[in-house]
């Protein structure tokens, strides 16, 4: 073992190995973006807890179930404790490879359940994928079962000679593993609150009842696409650890990106197509799904066959989202059930189509294709039937599923007492705290009041007249609306961010395949209150400086104000509003 690790493939798999672990920061990112901020720090925890709790079970009992001597047929591994009797003999480097690949096939389920699974549920979950559903399922084929060598079933000569199954990295084995257990979750647990309504507008967790669907942008689509750039990158660990030789590496590096980028441009050409614009989430998702469709073929296609999986992935994974969504009516928040689950099973089926050596459209041939068909439907039987027993059982026990007002505001305030994972948009601390903070003493009650302050004085023209006039325009021509009033000497403006709409209702967009009513667009509010300067000129400058003819140039409001005061010097009236300058 020694001399295998030091040699370039042994330090390869390892390495490669180490990519795999570091999928799970892409993970995460990839839901915490395309999710809401109030869950970010569950969904971090989750991806967190996927590996860790995977671990420990993984030494117990996975390990055994995947590794061990064969048993019942190949249909499962003699559990064993090697792994912490055996240290010095212990295949090591297999374990390593075989313990991040498991964390991989927990945590893409986190994202269809995002935002409204109770963490206990999920942990337990996690527990069981690790211990006992895919170790077992992976055994089939990496670890010497019945799906490794069909001899036994189909015998040594005949249509079936010398085929077996194929799935280089995890097609099936994990991605549409992961996807089965994704729609299995989503579907027993119930779509987000607010994401369907019945046909009087209300929201409604009866997916008989639905008869409008919502979109539920996610929060941070930067972070979402920093997670698909280091899947991207870790992918080619995922792929390519399990080379024989650094010439296959290239090989199989080449194929990963070959379809990973073909399925990116398709993926945006089509919903450019359908829905008038390239679609920036579902363009990311169609990256990943070129990426798992190829993961089970990488090392038996050439570069031809990767394109056309990769070409069909990036289709398939628009119309798995729009279906599962919208026909289907199960709420998959980042759309793993299209991305793993859909294109798991194209990217398995598809070795028996472009399998170089073996495949249909290569040697003509239909025994690849048909032992590609068996392995996906012994292995969608044994995931079905673990996850509808697993989820139901902690349906009906500690429950799935959050309530209602504990999902509104979020679980990262009830599950983990975090008031939100972006400290900016929390509370800040009493200035008082603050000084303390830095090591000087904080002013007191007593301390301001022995401060001398001005008195009020009445203004010198008690007859001028206070008006306050609102603006709310386009962000784009709030520069262009500061110089205006600036010009006539309006030398005070509040400034804020707003979201409204006026007459035009908003505008339509799609997100994810689902119509968005942007019915509340970003505008910008100002305010002046002025007294000198002519409340006329002020509209005058204000129309002149926004005025395009179309709609959505905004509203001018005009007030009456009582009074101003000057804090600091008790001015009041027309005296407050002027420069002292």
């Amino acid at each position: 073992m020694e001399e295998y690790i030091f040699t370039s493939t042994g330090v390869w798999f390892l390495i490669g190995a180490i990519l795999v672990w570091f999928m799970q920061a892409g993970f995460a990112m990839v839901e915490t973006g395309f999710t809401r901020a109030k869950n970010a720090g569950n969904i971090i925890m989750k991806n967190l807890l996927d590996f860790c709790l995977g671990t420990i079970v993984f030494v117990l009992l996975g390990a055994g179930l995947l590794m061990g001597e064969d048993a019942l047929f190949g249909l499962v591994g003699i559990p064993n404790l090697k792994v912490l009797t055996d240290f010095a003999n212990y295949d090591w480097s297999n374990f390593f490879f075989n313990l991040v690949f498991c964390a991989t096939t927990a945590t893409i389920v986190s994202g269809a359940m995002a935002e409204r699974t109770k963490f206990l549920s999920y942990c337990i979950y996690s527990l069981v994928i690790s211990a006992v559903v895919y170790p077992i399922e992976a055994h089939w084929a990496w670890g010497g079962g019945w799906l490794s060598t069909l001899e036994p079933l189909f015998g040594t000569t005949g249509y079936f000679a010398n085929v077996a199954y194929i799935d280089f990295a995890g097609s099936s084995l994990i991605h549409f593993v992961g996807g089965v257990s994704s729609f299995i979750g989503a579907l027993l647990l119930g779509p987000r609150w607010g994401k369907y309504l019945d046909k009087d507008g209300k929201p409604t967790l009866n997916r008989k009842e639905v008869k409008y669907v919502r979109a539920i942008p996610g929060h941070n689509l930067t972070i979402g696409a920093l997670g698909c750039f280091i899947l991207w990158f870790c992918w080619y660990g995922f792929n390519g650890a399990a080379v024989s030789n650094m010439t296959q590496l290239a090989q199989v590096l080449v194929t990963t990106t070959v379809a990973a980028a073909t399925a990116t441009v398709a993926t945006m050409l089509y919903t450019w197509i359908k829905n008038k614009k390239p679609d920036v989430s579902m363009t990311l998702n169609g990256s990943l799904a070129g990426l798992v469709a190829v993961t089970a073929g990488c090392a038996v296609v050439d570069v031809a066959g990767a394109f056309f999986i990769g070409a069909i992935a990036g289709i398939l994974v628009v119309v798995g989202v729009e279906v599962i969504d919208t026909k289907l009516h199960i709420d998959d928040p980042v759309g793993a059930i299209a991305v793993h689950g859909v294109n798991g099973l194209w990217g398995t089926i598809a070795c028996g189509l472009f399998s170089t050596s073996t495949g249909l459209f290569y040697t003509g041939s239909f025994a690849q294709l048909i032992v590609q068909l068996i392995g996906v439907l012994a292995i969608s039987a044994w995931t079905i039937a673990c996850m509808i027993g697993l989820f139901q059982l902690l349906k009906h026990t500690i429950g799935l599923r959050v309530s209602k007002i504990e999902e509104i505001e979020g679980l990262d305030k009830h599950e983990h007492g975090l008031p939100s994972a972006y400290a900016d948009f929390t509370p800040v601390p009493l200035a008082a705290e603050i000084i303390e903070a830095a090591g000087e003493p904080a002013a007191t009650a007593s301390d301001a009041s022995e401060v001398a302050m001005p008195a009020i004085t009445e203004s010198g023209m008690d007859s001028a007249k206070l008006s306050k006039v609102v603006i709310i325009t386009k962000q784009s021509k709030f520069e262009d609306l500061k110089q205006a009033l600036n010009a006539i000497g309006v030398t005070g403006i509040t400034v804020t961010q707003v979201l409204g709409c006026g007459v035009q209702k908003g505008a339509s967009e799609y997100y994810r395949g689902v119509k968005l009513d942007m019915d509340l667009l970003p505008k910008v509010k100002a305010e002046v209150v002025v007294s000198k300067v002519p409340v006329s000129e002020v509209v005058a400058a204000a129309r002149k400086a926004l005025y395009t003819g179309h709609i959505g140039d905004g509203k001018i409001f005009v007030y009456d104000v009582e009074d101003v005061v000057r804090v600091r010097t008790g001015e009041s009236g027309y005296d407050a509003l002027q420069d002292e300058n």
